[in-house]
């Protein structure tokens, strides 16, 4: 991370000195405030501002035209779970860390989230904004909020705030996504797969008891995609093990151990953290769900993306390579690229979170959190 993160801290440096009073107009009474972390599936457009121009973007088309007919950074044809939950809310879509830089109000927080990030630092370094890149922007707003508010406001906005978080999916895409996927876990040299995976978890552990520490009491955590269901990965295993093949099914093993393992942890923070509250949802469950029964939810296309090509339209990029297929209606189907759902898939996945009337949510709805 250190040329990314040189160039990161003098652009925040440049921004933070110059940093307009208007952007806090916060008055001191607690509010819905949302400040989410993580990959892909959350990001607004944070990566736009990476200079590095190997960076994970998704700053072209088709990207973004299902709803703002043009691409904002996001990687989906639309809105994704935090720009939903934030309607659910009655509240404005929530700006991107640079944005938030720039003359945009941050009374309902802030979105730190970027594409290809994982909990380790060392996944795809140098292309994103590493998780504790994340939180250290977020203690950025923090002292920001703190000079505006005082003391005591900030603490009440920071405790009543809910964070947000998907993260990980790509601690373990990088383990995979390679042309020759070995048939076992060979590509984990430095440690077991469990060991590896608690690394993974206690990485975004970390964080998130530095954000305790630092006055946040309530946690949505979105868990991990059925990664060897996704189109990129459904297509590797239809060339690695042939027709009868669905899903790279070792991916998802681990996923499933991910998933179960970070249900355990949040349990456990909840009998052990005083205030400690949470909305677990599983993302995993749900879009499996997706892929059995797509037409009990109005899709027609569960398995082939709608954007890209090669078996499932699971290769190459979206947009960018010469040549690429785009589907007819994107609302047919539940994946748009090689790894994202649509639009429409990811407002079926924030409604099901935030009414929490369903097995793939625990302990609370986010609708009951953000009360």
């Amino acid at each position: 991370m250190g040329n990314l993160g040189f160039h990161l801290c003098i652009l925040i440096s440049l921004a933070c000195f110059n940093f307009p009073i208007s952007c806090f107009d916060i008055q001191n009474n607690v509010t819905t405030t949302l400040f989410v972390f993580g990959d892909s599936m959350f990001d607004p457009g944070n990566n736009n501002y990476i200079i590095n121009p190997s960076a994970y973007k998704a700053n072209f088309e088709p990207y973004g035209k299902s709803y703002f007919k043009h691409p904002t950074g996001r990687f989906s044809d639309g809105r994704l779970v935090p720009d939903f939950i934030a309607e659910f809310a009655n509240l404005p879509m929530i700006p991107s860390f640079y944005q938030a830089l720039h003359n945009h109000s941050i009374n309902h927080g802030v979105n730190f989230a970027s594409a290809g990030a994982g909990c380790l630092d060392e996944t795809y370094s140098e292309k994103v904004i590493s998780l504790n890149t994340q939180l250290g922007n977020f203690k950025i707003i923090r002292r920001k909020l703190k000079a505006q508010l005082g003391k005591k406001g900030s603490k009440a906005l920071l405790s009543n705030a809910v964070y947000l978080f998907s993260i990980g999916n790509n601690d373990y895409l990088r383990l995979y996504d390679i042309p020759d996927i070995p048939s076992d876990m060979s590509c984990l040299a430095y440690a077991t797969e469990h060991e590896y995976m608690n690394i993974v978890m206690d990485s975004l552990v970390t964080v998130m008891m530095e954000i305790y520490k630092l006055g946040g009491r309530k946690f949505g955590i979105q868990d991990l995609l059925p990664l060897g269901c996704l189109p990129r990965f459904r297509g590797l295993a239809l060339l690695k093990e042939g027709p009868h093949s669905d899903c790279l099914d070792e991916l998802n093993s681990i996923v499933k151990k991910h998933n179960l393992a970070l249900s355990r942890r949040l349990k456990q923070f909840k009998k052990e953290l005083r205030g400690f509250e949470y909305s677990f949802f599983s993302i995993f469950d749900t879009l499996n769900e997706l892929f059995e029964n797509p037409s009990t939810y109005g899709f027609k296309e569960a398995k082939a993306a709608c954007c890209g090509f090669g078996p499932y339209r699971g290769f190459g990029s979206c947009g960018m390579a010469e040549a690429y297929e785009l589907c007819k209606n994107v609302k047919e189907h539940v994946i748009f690229d090689s790894y994202h759902p649509t639009e429409k898939a990811f407002h079926h996945f924030a409604r099901v979170w935030w009414q929490g009337n369903s097995n793939a949510v625990e302990s609370q709805s986010l609708k009951s959190l953000l009360a």
